[in-house]
């Protein structure tokens, strides 16, 4: 994948990939229909690895805050590592790879 040439192609790109993400999410189980309690969104760590499971810091922080930024045509972080931090997260579990790389894509936009 390569870098979108402008910040409205950048904004079209990263929606239609955390749509991906999500719907991948959803597909292998990954989603919770349960909200998080309160205190678990008081987190200190990246990825909040303090305070929830990666896959529900996906769910309830990186995936509405990309939509909260498209939809304000605010400023996206200058790199992405949840790509990377999948990986790790992720080892060993097959029905997370096409997740992995999905998010592997997303990182790439950032690049």
């Amino acid at each position: 994948m390569t870098k979108p040439s402008s910040s409205d192609d950048l904004y079209v790109q990263a929606g239609k990939t955390i749509a991906e993400i999500e719907a991948e999410m959803k597909r292998i189980g990954y989603w919770s229909p349960d909200l998080l309690p309160e205190e678990a969104y008081d987190f200190q760590q990246a990825f909040a690895m303090d305070t929830m499971a990666f896959s529900q810091w996906m769910q309830f922080i990186l995936i509405p805050r990309v939509r909260e930024i498209i939809e304000e045509h605010g400023t996206f972080p200058s790199n992405s590592m949840v790509g990377a931090q999948a990986v790790r997260e992720f080892d060993g579990d097959w029905d997370a790879s096409q997740l992995v790389s999905l998010l592997s894509e997303f990182d790439e936009l950032f690049r």
